[in-house]
């Protein structure tokens, strides 16, 4: 005859294996959650800019802009990437200072004012009085000249903001804070002629190299990493 009657003892070890068990997937989930970060996307390679050290891989006016705890510092003008981008997902953090202007060039040569021979995406504090009659295409996230950007999304002054830039052919989006404040064809954008009325040969670039355009405010980046990306 077969003995059906359950091994308490055993019952009791095989559940407290299984509480085990559990209890070490649940301490493996909240380390993995604990370590992730926003600028993490597995599977796809990203590859950083600023090594929070110094500027290497960087050219331009590197007197004036500075690392301090892995945190790059503009006291200056314009500082570039030695390499140039076509395509591009950017993603970069910055903090700005009361009245801090400074600009992110895309496409852009090393020489001349890359607002114009290249691309300039504006990077603001809209709250300063200073800056309260600008025109909406002068404005953060704007392109300057050619497209504005939604405004009301930048965080308090002193703290930091997250800023995506994906560029693909013609079309240009800005992400801050997790909200899409551009999307633009800049072939569309400038049908009827630029907005500023200025010339804008750089909407025609297909490469260039990325930068800061500094204008002697101390404004602060860092996590700057960048995906390049297929011309679809």
């Amino acid at each position: 005859m077969t003995n059906n009657k359950t091994n308490p003892r055993k019952v009791k070890n095989n559940m407290k294996t299984l509480f085990n068990i559990l209890l070490v997937i649940a301490f493996v989930t909240l380390l993995a959650g604990c370590c992730s970060s926003d600028w993490k996307h597995e599977g796809e390679v990203w590859t950083t800019l600023f090594n929070g050290q110094n500027l290497n891989g960087w050219t331009g006016d590197t007197d004036n802009y500075h690392v301090e705890n892995g945190v790059l510092i503009c006291k200056g003008s314009n500082l570039f990437t030695e390499k140039e981008f076509a395509d591009f997902h950017l993603k970069f953090e910055f903090k700005l200072p009361p009245a801090g202007n400074n600009g992110l060039a895309i496409r852009a040569p090393l020489q001349g004012n890359a607002a114009y021979l290249g691309m300039e995406i504006q990077i603001l504090d809209n709250t300063a009085p200073k800056y309260a009659d600008l025109k909406p295409y002068q404005y953060h996230g704007s392109i300057y000249g050619i497209a504005p950007a939604q405004r009301g999304f930048l965080k308090p002054l002193g703290q930091w903001n997250k800023e995506e830039v994906i560029a693909q052919g013609n079309n240009i989006k800005v992400i801050l804070n997790g909200k899409t404040i551009l999307e633009t064809d800049i072939t569309k954008a400038v049908e009827n002629g630029t907005p500023d009325g200025k010339d804008h040969p750089g909407l025609k670039q297909t490469k260039g190299h990325l930068g800061f355009l500094g204008h002697g405010a101390e404004v602060k980046f860092r996590n700057i990493k960048i995906k390049e990306l297929t011309r679809k």
